[in-house]
């Protein structure tokens, strides 16, 4: 088969044009700027073009994979729509790959890469093993795509954007939340949860299903805050379906799983989980964060269920390397801290910097935040401020516009006017390279899930006076 990606940078888009790649098919596509991910990509032996241009479509396409975010009015789009190439979103062909296997899947509106990541990665260790395809580049497999045709499992990044995942039958399922966000699609926060009720109720019902404590998804939602001795494998209604729940909690001791006695160990989080069967002591995620410590509970929930062993458990963890720009550490040394994080809501912020003040206490924190989509930054633009105003230093980047146009009064100096206080700068990336280390920070976090990754590897070779 010949596959043509349009939008093949993307990063879940990649992960499938990996898959097809290393099944031998033949796989080139297009995006709109070249990255780090699509020159790895070039390096694999996929041909990628960056010019929106009919011509360079090559003359042989069974058919086409696309993003939502790439606009139907793309010239090579209509091109091929003409031409009649069947077109399929990638949420499609990734329920269409997924059919006949396990699938392990997890939604969320944060914290479902590092969740799926390290589910793969601990399963990856076992005679279960998994194929997988994640919404982040995992350290420990240097990929987002994982194939293992010998294992009947399949990991997956369960996307809520355009409700892709609604493409998606698992065997079990993880939800970690689910905020209001991308608005500019659902309109209404209760429309979010809606299209998540919908995701549980599509789980197998001879799977089981894992939630957040306190989401609203149970026709009975205090059906879902049972006791942790009570039987955690019992039936709850998913509108209309019956299918095994358990629940999960970073802080609450009445939920299935939870950790309990946390350490901070030089920047390595150690900690006990409570389980239904009993405890399972000093589980250790290294070079980790708060946040992380609850998708770690809810990986170990599904682990567990699914029968990897305590000692698998525990291995996976300690050897876990995480994912890039989940939390990921630039540079750790005494005197200075270097965190690089994708969070772009006002809670995955809030998330990141709650865990930047347990692992460092009393240490001075300069952010640096590009905000993403005009549509979010207007939606929630008082919340950023709340959030923004806990740092130190705040430098604000202008806002990556991605597949959105102009939003008339909503820009990165809006939102500066927001943030109390008067530590706080707006400047293009070139200025931050400049300003961060006049600033003297002991600690700084780069946020935002534009391209301030491609300004990331520069600031830190100028905070290591390279």
């Amino acid at each position: 088969m010949n596959y043509y990606f349009l939008g093949i940078g993307g990063i879940g888009m990649s992960a499938i044009a990996r898959f097809f790649k290393q099944r031998g098919d033949v796989v080139s596509g297009y995006d709109r700027t070249e990255s780090p991910l699509t020159q790895q990509l070039v390096k694999e032996g996929i041909d990628v073009h960056y010019v929106d241009d009919p011509s360079l479509v090559p003359d042989e396409v069974d058919m086409v994979v696309y993003t939502p975010a790439v606009p139907v009015e793309t010239a090579e789009y209509q091109y091929l729509l003409q031409k009649g190439v069947p077109i399929r979103k990638r949420s499609q062909v990734l329920g269409e790959l997924t059919k006949g296997k396990k699938c392990v899947a997890v939604a969320g509106t944060h914290g479902k890469t590092s969740t799926s990541s390290l589910i793969a990665h601990v399963l990856s260790g076992t005679k279960m093993g998994c194929s997988a395809f994640l919404g982040g580049i995992c350290k420990n497999f240097n990929s987002n795509m994982v194939v293992n045709t010998e294992s009947e499992y399949v990991v997956v990044e369960a996307d809520e954007y355009d409700r892709s995942f609604l493409q998606l039958h698992p065997f079990c399922s993880v939800i970690t939340a689910t905020d209001a966000d991308h608005l500019d699609i659902y309109g209404t926060h209760e429309n979010v949860i809606e299209a998540f009720r919908q995701f549980a109720a599509q789980t197998d019902p001879q799977g089981f299903l894992i939630l957040k404590q306190g989401l609203p998804f149970c026709e009975d939602e205090h059906e879902c805050e049972h006791h942790h001795h009570d039987e955690h494998c019992h039936g709850h209604h998913v509108h209309g379906a019956e299918v095994r729940t358990s629940v999960y909690s970073a802080h609450n001791m009445e939920a299935d799983y939870y950790p309990w006695n946390l350490r901070n160990y030089k920047g390595n989080i150690i900690f006990d989980l409570r389980t239904p069967e009993g405890v399972i002591y000093d589980l250790e995620l290294p070079n980790s964060s708060l946040y992380n410590v609850e998708n770690a509970v809810a990986a170990a929930a599904i682990l567990l269920s699914l029968g990897v062993t305590v000692d698998e458990l525990r291995a996976g963890f300690k050897s876990y390397e995480g994912v890039l720009r989940r939390f990921d550490y630039h540079i750790k040394t005494d005197n200075l801290v270097m965190i690089d994080d994708y969070a772009h809501h006002p809670q995955e912020i809030a998330a990141c910097l709650e865990s930047v003040r347990y692992l460092y206490p009393g240490k001075r924190i300069v952010g640096v935040f590009q905000p993403h989509l005009y549509s979010r930054t207007r939606d929630f633009a008082d919340e950023f401020a709340k959030v923004l105003s806990t740092l130190d230093e705040v430098v604000l980047m202008p806002i990556y516009p991605a597949r959105e146009l102009p939003i008339t009064g909503v820009t990165s100096s809006m939102l500066l006017h927001k943030i109390p206080g008067m530590s706080k700068y707006l400047c293009k990336a070139e200025q931050v390279l400049e300003l961060v280390p006049a600033l003297f920070p002991e600690v700084v976090v780069t946020m935002g899930a534009g391209d301030i990754d491609r300004l990331v590897p520069r600031l830190e070779a100028v905070l290591k006076g390279e």
